[in-house]
């Protein structure tokens, strides 16, 4: 998920061809914008007209995108067990119900260690969610969602046409097909001289990269009744594979019925406040918390998460804790991209982004990238990102408050992980390397290596924590830490 803007609709031979990449840009030929026929070709070769749903099942391989465990590196590979997706063209709908486990140990994706994980996860029109005892809304999976459900085969097409395309001819006797789905992505499609869709070449917005470039290749098309589908789907986002999977069943127009939930309708983000110390919060009220500190004349959030969409009332809440003082350093606990997806919200608001010294390279060749499809806050803002490099070990102090960040060492999850410590207050602050259980709940059966080497790393660096604010989950003792783990301190 790479360069260029491809937000608005191409008028010209170089603007339709200049969306695609340079192998199909090499062989872009003539542009004709009132011309259909390969479109409608396309369309009746594959069945997208007379097609208003689909169901299928596949398996194979797929990869965590934007949880690489080090900066830059391909995203960590999982098994894809079984993925089964029911999607509704006429309502903008999809479910997909996926079981996984991975397929190596080192990187992110909130999977367990060891096993499978199900999830069942939806969109419908704006809304997304997740559910697994009960429906949680995902409004930052909506932009992906939208993107996977209109990149289909039949789907391409069907957005192809509800958007103007421009259709250019190849010499070989393949087309492209060339649009935008206003605020949501820019597509061309590559048509053969068979009809079918082979290839889509998309960029989405992404809240770390600004944008972002996916190529999805479909090939051995079969026939189900009266369409043609892929058996096999391959994928890939940012130069590195996300997905490939072979197709096994494939039931056409078949009853697909999502509706969001009342709960998902009416969700709105959440941020709670809760005060640990004098001028020292916890910020939470989502999946992703935060820390706010107060310093004498300005303040430090630990953490911008997920999005704008998040980090953005985070700022607001956290300014109104101390007022007329400016947020002056975000720390980032790792570059994850559920972690790291505020921080161009942080940079927008004049935000040293305090960072592994590993992750600057690639932060700083991220938010040089445009965000144009849908303008986020650092587009807006029009400033510059800066930098403060940690090590192994980094302080900011004004005096009166010290706050120590830490490298975390030795981590299956992440290569570029810090810790915070305040060390007179005795609060941890972490992200991934332990959520704490649900209160009373019994500890795992094997200890979560995550938490074994965070406790490692605490003793090792003889950190006196009384309690851990983490960054997903509840405040609690570290005595809970050691329980989970079954560890004793030393």
């Amino acid at each position: 998920m790479n360069t260029m803007s491809l937000g608005r609709r191409r008028g010209s031979v170089a603007l339709a061809c200049g969306i695609v990449t340079a192998g199909l840009l090499a062989s872009c030929a003539t542009t004709d914008p009132g011309s259909t026929t390969a479109l409608q070709r396309a369309s009746d070769t594959i069945g997208a007209g007379a097609l208003k749903s689909i169901r299928y099942t596949a398996d194979g391989t797929g990869h965590t995108f934007g949880q690489a465990f080090v900066p830059g590196a391909p995203w960590p590979k999982i098994t894809v067990h079984s993925q089964s997706r029911a999607i509704n063209y006429e309502t903008a709908s999809m479910r997909e119900e996926i079981t996984l486990s991975r397929a190596e140990p080192k990187g992110g994706g909130g999977y367990p260690l060891q096993g499978q994980q199900r999830n069942d996860q939806f969109v419908s029109g704006n809304l997304a969610w997740n559910v697994t005892n009960a429906p949680v809304p995902g409004p930052r999976f909506v932009q992906d969602r939208v993107h996977q459900l209109w990149i289909t085969p039949h789907g391409v097409l069907k957005a192809a046409q509800r958007n103007n395309a421009i259709v250019a001819a190849r010499g070989d006797g393949t087309s492209t097909v060339s649009f935008s789905e206003p605020g949501r992505f820019a597509a061309t499609a590559l048509i053969g001289a068979d009809g079918l869709v082979q290839r889509v070449d998309s960029r989405v917005p992404d809240a770390v990269l600004g944008e972002v470039d996916v190529v999805t290749r479909y090939s051995d098309y079969k026939t189900y009744g009266a369409i043609r589908f892929p058996g096999r789907i391959e994928q890939s986002a940012g130069g590195f594979p996300v997905l490939d999977v072979t197709v096994r069943e494939v039931e056409p127009n078949a009853a697909v019925d999502i509706v969001a939930p009342e709960s998902v309708r009416n969700a709105t983000e959440r941020v709670a406040t809760e005060k640990l110390a004098d001028g020292v919060w916890h910020v939470a009220g989502g999946s992703h918390n935060s820390v706010a500190i107060e310093m004498k004349d300005h303040l430090v959030l630990v953490e911008a998460p997920l999005n704008d969409g998040r980090t953005g009332p985070v700022i607001d809440a956290v300014k109104a804790l101390a007022p007329g003082k400016p947020i002056r350093y975000v720390i980032n606990s790792h570059h994850h991209f559920d972690h790291a997806g505020g921080l161009r919200a942080a940079v927008a608001e004049g935000a040293t982004v305090v960072t592994q010294a590993a992750n600057v390279p690639y932060f700083d060749k991220a938010f040089a990238t445009p965000s144009r499809i849908a303008p986020d806050r650092l587009a807006q803002s029009g400033r510059k990102p800066a930098f403060m490099p940690v090590t192994d070990k980094a302080t900011l102090s004004d005096g009166s408050r010290t706050i120590d960040i830490h490298r975390i060492t030795d981590s299956v999850h992440n290569d570029t992980f810090l810790l915070v410590h305040l060390p007179a207050e005795k609060i941890l602050v972490e992200a991934d390397a332990y959520t704490p259980l649900a209160p009373n709940a019994p500890p795992p059966a094997t200890a979560n290596a995550n938490n074994v080497n965070l406790i490692g790393n605490i003793e090792r660096l003889r950190l006196a924590v009384d309690r851990i604010a983490p960054l997903h989950g509840r405040v609690v003792p570290l005595a809970e830490l050691y329980t989970t783990a079954k560890m004793t301190p030393k």
